[in-house]
Parts: structure tokens; sequence; C-alpha cells
């Protein structure tokens, strides 16, 4: 992880940790009042365009807890009196419940409109009018070394319309970007992002968009330019995007560019996509760019700042050196696909705090309730609710409730007293004992409960409760710091927090939020795909090579679910095709069956679905896959149960799948690139070497045969290369003699037959690879509940005796599979 900060972590946490590795950087420079003396008058000018904005952060921020003290901030300028704002798109980029406050303090809900992450702009409009908008300056205005100030909201939204006052340290900086920035020594915090840079005119010269954070480094800070707001506020008015060119290659900067020196070499063209309008040019790979138009390219912020001149459709001359020619391409440029923008908001409405009005908290499948003060802030919670914990905002206290069930309401209150006593102590009193200050009894009409105070060392002090209701151990437990503890004003508010605990829950009272996480309904599962689709609650998450995999409580019925990338000219039916044909292949006819493909529609997008059924030759195994592309991506959900599975239970799950199938882009990992379908490149005759050093041979077997250790280094007397229905086997041992090794194997295979005489084997003397002796027993038996035959030769090499075994299942036994068999062990070699 580099060090460029532009705090895209928001939330309430973030911002404090944030805060602490910024406060450690030192104060910004002194500047002479004598220089200062207009500032005042700027900022009075200026400041009323400038405001702040909170909101929910982003729900892909998985790391911050959902509360409502997770909120993120950042800074605008109002750039029309109507109130449309530009900020960052890092500030507003899935935040949800947008308010904006002005400079006078007047609050308004918001909406992010337009979103650039390109050039990390975007746009939010809130229904108003008569708003001061910015005046904004020339870039051509802007001199290093000019006294600027910037104007936002750092750490603390509380801290909204702060300002800070520096120089322009330097201009046309590429750092972090795909555009020049300004940079400046003017003091950049956490929830600067979206502010304003200001001139000593009070015009708007650069929007605030990161800092460098690092301990030992001070005051370096930048700004998008004004030329790059104004391009990209254009094309937000006249095309609702940045419409930008599109040529289709990846270009590479040169060392000395990467590592900031002047570069002579300009940028290698390192990939040219075959369908591009580059190709269409007859730009090659390893191509030098030397200039777009009139602009000379060295670097990726070079060819960013030249093309940024063209829209898409228009036709610009690119200089190039092909090989040591030089060359001038005319091409016409293409348009770079981009997402929409969606404007979030909560199902609680446009509340910033999704708690408003609640003012009481519990679990509705536990039955408990309790007071709900405005610091109280829910931390981590149990998968099935029997465990949750509460910090307070402040960090005074702690609070923990905990359910165990299985317990007996005849408990003693002696017993109860220990009991609780012994869990307070091993949860709090780390290597020293816990003093007791209090233990009782509390008698009460309704929900009587043991109380234990307790001491720990200089951590502080923990007052746990005990309730016992309907065979369950409520247990409730306060955690207080020792400055805290000993205020009395502060301990009555602690006290009231614990009494009003409640067994019970009112469903009808409006203010109780329910944080109830029990459910007997479904569960909705999303990969780093974008696809989604809902299951039962009951069902558990497992994985596998290229996907997840889901099963029902006892693992008889699954769900599997694989993603690769979409190869160029592939179709829906020919993939389909290719997975129904390799499904027959694995199978002979009689143990297995396909259905005709059934056209359906999938995640919005037309999709086919093909049922299967196989067996072994004891139990049928059935379900069906669905197939269908999107977004350049297959996606593959493949159901399997038992056959003999009907009913309504089955028919509601794959209603519920089916249903609830979606892909939303916006949930997709956004470092995903080509994921390869590796069935389009497998051969099923393909084969690897495996080589056994200690015990002297060679194999040559397919290579998605698959054994634990088949494929490495270690000599193992012992190897199983393994297929579906089948497997080839080969043991080497350097202490038994030929014949020993045929008396044991003789006596097995007698054993067997006689224990079963469906169970049929012969013997014979047979000759192998030319000139070895060996004895041969074929067995088989067609009654076992997978019908299967078995090959074992036994023979001695380089005084190694070997014991091969070829086993293939009577469902698998297709003339393919039995000929790769053959082959492989045919392909048996001895070492020197």
């Amino acid at each position: 992880m580099g060090n460029w900060n532009t705090y895209k972590k928001k939330g309430f946490f973030a911002l404090l940790s944030a805060f602490l590795l910024v406060s450690l950087l030192g104060p910004a420079p002194s500047y002479a009042a004598e220089a200062n003396t207009e500032v005042p008058k700027v900022i009075e000018k200026t400041s009323p365009s400038v405001v702040a904005i909170i909101g929910k952060p982003s729900d892909s921020d998985k790391s911050l807890e959902k509360n409502r003290f997770n909120l993120a901030h950042g800074t605008g300028v109002i750039v029309e009196s109507n109130g449309v704002i530009v900020t960052n798109a890092h500030v507003v980029k899935g935040m949800r419940n947008i308010v904006v406050v002005t400079s006078n303090g007047t609050t308004y809900n918001g909406r992010a409109t337009n979103i650039d992450e390109e050039s990390d702009l975007a746009l939010v409009k809130i229904d108003a009018t008569g708003l001061s908008p910015a005046t904004f300056a020339s870039s051509s205005d802007i001199k290093v070394g000019e006294t600027v100030a910037a104007i936002g909201t750092p750490i603390s939204f509380a801290l909204r319309n702060s300002v800070t006052v520096g120089i322009v340290s330097g201009l046309d900086r590429s750092v972090s970007s795909q555009y020049q920035l300004i940079q400046t020594d003017a003091a950049i915090n956490p929830g600067n992002s979206g502010g304003a840079l200001i001139n000593m005119k009070g015009e708007v010269i650069g929007i605030n968009t990161m800092k460098y954070a690092e301990i030992g480094v001070e005051n370096l800070g930048f700004a998008i330019p004004v030329d790059t707001v104004k391009y990209v506020l254009k094309h937000f008015q006249l095309y609702g995007k940045v419409k930008r060119p599109y040529l289709g290659l990846e270009l590479e900067e040169s060392w000395e560019a990467v590592v900031g020196l002047p570069s002579s070499t300009g940028l290698r063209v390192a990939y040219v996509d075959p369908d591009s309008p580059a190709a269409s040019a007859g730009i090659q790979q390893d191509d030098f760019f030397v200039s777009i138009g009139t602009s000379k390219v060295k670097t990726l912020v070079d060819y960013n700042e030249a093309i940024k001149h063209y829209l898409p459709g228009e036709k610009v001359d690119i200089a190039i050196q092909s090989g040591s020619s030089p060359v001038t391409k005319s091409v016409t440029l293409g348009e770079v696909k981009q997402q929409e923008t969606k404007w979030k908001q909560d199902a609680e409405g446009t509340y910033l705090d999704a708690d408003r009005g609640k003012t009481k908290i519990g679990d509705s499948h536990f039955g408990w309730s309790m007071k709900y003060p405005a610091g109280l802030v829910k931390g981590r919670q149990s998968d099935d609710g029997d465990a949750v914990s509460f910090i307070d905002a402040k960090g005074e206290f702690s609070l923990s409730i905990s359910i165990e069930s299985k317990l007996s309401d005849e408990l003693s209150p002696t017993a109860l007293l220990n009991r609780l006593a012994s869990d307070n102590e091993d949860n709090y009193s780390g290597t020293s004992s816990a003093t007791i200050l209090e233990r009782q009894y509390v008698k009460r009409d309704s929900n009587p409960f043991g109380k234990i105070v307790s001491r720990s060392g200089d951590r502080g002090y923990v007052q746990t409760r005990g309730y016992l209701h309907q065979g369950k151990l409520y247990k409730v437990q306060l955690f207080v710091t020792k400055e805290h503890y000993n205020n009395n004003f502060k301990q009555n508010s602690y006290n009231d927090l614990l009494d009003s605990f409640k067994l019970s829950f009112n469903e009808k009272d409006g203010s109780l939020r329910d944080i109830s996480v029990f459910s007997n309904g479904n569960t909705t599962y999303t990969n780093e795909y974008g696809l989604s689709f809902a299951l039962p609650s009951s069902w558990q998450q497992g994985g596998y090579t290229g996907g997840s995999s889901f099963f029902n409580d006892d693992y008889t019925q699954a769900i599997h679910v694989r993603a690769t990338s979409a190869s160029s000219g592939d179709t829906l039916a020919a993939w389909a095709e290719r997975q129904t044909k390799q499904f027959e292949a694995l199978y002979a006819p009689k143990y297995r069956t396909v259905d005709e493909p059934k056209e359906i529609t999938l995640a919005g997008v037309p999709a086919l679905q093909v049922g299967y059924a196989d067996t072994l030759g004891n139990k049928w195994n059935a379900g069906y896959s669905l197939f269908f592309i999107k977004d350049k991506y297959k996606y593959e959900v493949e159901v399997s149960y038992p056959r003999d599975d009907k009913g309504k239970e089955l028919d509601e799950l794959l209603e519920t799948l089916t249903s609830t199938i979606k892909v939303d882009k916006d949930s997709m990992d956004q470092e995903l690139g080509y994921i390869q379908d590796l069935d389009e490149l497998m051969d099923p005759d393909r084969t690897i070497t495996y080589k056994n050093e200690k015990y002297k041979y060679a194999v040559h077997v397919p290579e998605n045969w698959t054994s634990a250790n088949s494929y490495d280094n270690k000599d193992q007397a012992n190897k199983i290369f393994s297929f579906t229905g089948g497997d080839l086997t080969i043991g080497a041992d350097t202490k038994s003699s030929y014949e020993d090794a045929i008396k044991k194997e003789e006596a097995a295979q007698k054993k067997s037959h006689d224990n079963d005489s469906e169970y049929v084997y012969t013997s014979s003397d047979v000759t192998l690879f030319d000139d070895i002796k060996a004895k041969k027993f074929d067995i088989s038996y067609d009654k076992a509940k997978v019908p299967y035959k078995e090959t074992v030769y036994i023979f001695v090499r380089n005084q190694i005796t070997y014991h091969v075994s070829l086993s293939i299942d009577e469902a698998v036994r297709t003339e393919a599979n039995e000929n790769r068999l053959i082959k492989a062990f045919e392909s048996l070699t001895f070492l020197k």
C-alpha cells in the first residue's frame, strides 16, 4: 500500500485514526502578519461558497460496524446558486443519505448526481436558491509561491469551514492522479477533500483532493487544477458524464518517468486491443508515442492531459516511433464505457441518523429490551444474535449482553451468584484476581437477578447481572473505566441503563429498535463478481477451487457457483453445449441423463437451464445447471440433490434461487481482470509426467486426474492417480519378494470371494513391457453397490516389487475413459 492518502475510509473511527496520524506531522508554517492582512477579507468573501458534506459511508466498507456514528464527511464548493456543488468523487461515491451544511449553518438533503472517478470529481445537488457560487480563476494565472488558503472540514464535522494558509509549492505535479495537480503546503487534512483552494483574489484555483501522510513529512497537499475542474463540469453539463476518448491500448512509462526523471523514450505501447481504434489505425505493440495532436507525451499524465482535448468520434493525429521510423497515424477515437451514478438512500428514508426516534433497543427473538442512549454504539454481534456488545461513543464504558440456553430455572440464587462471579473473573480479571465489591441476589416480583460488582486491578470496574428466564441465562455486563466509575453522577446514569434491561420486547413500540439477526428465512450471498442470490438461512457456505459452494444442513443438497470471463465470440448456446458434452463424456449412457436446454431469464438476461442426472450404480443424483453471460462474465450456478428428493421444499428452494439471482456491477471487485475458463483449454488426453526417483519409475497420466501428492517430488511408496469413478494405483516395495507379494494378493482375493460369491476374480501369468514376468488378477464385482472392474499386476523390476492396480466403475467405463487408463499404465517406464 502506498503513502498517498485520499481518505477513502471516512467513518467516525477511521477519521479518529487519521487524526492521530496527522497530529504527529507538526504545525503548518507561520507567515508574517503583513503577508496575511488580506486573508480575512478573502475568507469572508469566499467562505459562503464552501459547504460541508456528511453522510453514511459506502456499504462496501466492510471494516465499519454500521451504527449512527459511522459517518463520512468532506467538503464541497458551490458552482451554481440553485444548489449545484462540486466535490471529490471519493467523498460521495457510495455515500448514502447525504446532508449538506452551508457556512451559515443551513442544512439541506443532497444527492450525488454525477461522479467521475478518473478526475476524482463529482456533483452534489441540493434544493436551494440564492446561494453564493464560487468564482473560478484561470490556470494560467496560478504562480508558484503565491499565497493560497484551503477551506474545508478537517477531522471533525464540527470544524467545518476551517481555513489554513500556505503557498503554491508546485505546478504540473503527477502523483496518484490521471491528471496534473497543484502542490501546496497549506494544511490539508481528512475532511478537506472536495474543498476550495483559493488565491488572494478569492478565486478558486483548485479542489483539494489529497495529502501525503507519513510521519516526518509535513505540508505536502494536492489540489485538482481549475482547468481540469472546468473540463469535467462542462462535460457534466453537456453530456451528464465525462466523455473520454478510447484508443484501446495499454501504455507503459519509461523507468525515468516512473522515478520522476525527464524521459527521453516516451510511452511504449504494451498492448493493443485487436478490435480497437488503435489497431484499426495500425498502431502496434512496442511502438512509442511521441505526440497527440500538438501535445508532446512522455508520461501517462501527459497522455491524459492531451487526450482530454478531444471527444469520441473525432480524428486525431498521433505521432509514433515504430522501430527506427517516425510515423503519424490518423485515429478515429472511440469512447470509454462508464458506469452510471446511482443515488443511494437508506430504507429508513433521508435521515442521517437511521435510529432517529429510537429510544430503546432490543432483540425480538430473544425477548429483551433496554434504553438506547444517543451515545450507545452497537459493536460486534454473534451470527445468531445470542451475544452482542456495545461501546460508549466517548469511550467511557462498554456493555455486553449474552444468552445461554439449556439452563434450568431452578438454578439457586447461590449457584447463580457463583456462576456470575466465576464468569466475571474469567472475562475481566486478566492475570490478577478481581476484587468483589458487591454481591447480592436482588428479589423482584418480576425478573429477579444476581448482581456482582468487582474491581479488576487497574483496568476498571465490572457490574454483572444475571437473569434466569425460560431455561436461559441472560447475562448483562457493564465495564467502566476507573476514572469514570468514581463519578457519582455517571454512576447513576450507568445504573439507570442497567435497570432499564427487561426480559420483554414490545413489537408495537415504534421507539424500540430491533437488532435481532436470528432468521428462519433466507440469506442473500454476494460474490466478488457481483453475483447475488438468496438461500435458506439454514444453508452454509463452503468453498472450492474456482468458485463457492453452499450446502443444506445434512449436505444432501448443494449449490456450486462459478464465474469466468466470456471469451471473444463465445455464445451462451456454445458454452452450454461444451459443458453438456463434458458431462456426457464422464459417464456411460445408461448411467446418466441430460435434458434439452430450456430458455429462461436470469439477472435480466437470457439464460439456459440444463437438467441432468447421474449415478455410479447405487443412488441417482439429479440437478440442473444455469448458464448466463452478463457484463463480459459467464456465470454457472449448479444445483444438485438426490433424484428422489421431490416436493414443496425443493420447489421452494429452486424458486427462491432463480427468482433472486442478480448481477450488480457496483458490487464487483474493481481489481477483477480476465478470468480464463479452464474448461475451454481442457484436453482430457493431455498428460503430465510423474517420476519417482526412490522407487525408480515414471508414468504419464492425464493432466486432469488428481491425487493428493501425485505430481510433487516426494517419492512415496504408494501413489494413487484418480479420476471420476476410477484410479491408477502404483505401489512399490523393496522388502517383499515377488512370491510373497503374489501369495498375499491371492489370499486377499480369495477372502473377498469367500465373503461374497458375486465377487469374481481370475489370475494368470503374463509378460509386461516386453520382458517382465508378472502375475495378473482380473476382478469384477457387478453386484456391488457401485459395480466395478479392476486389474492388478504384480511384478519385479530393479529388485523392487511393484503392485499396480487399474480400477474403473462400470458407470464411467466408456471407451475413452478405459483407453486413458490403459494408456497411462502402458506408459510406465523404469529408471536406472
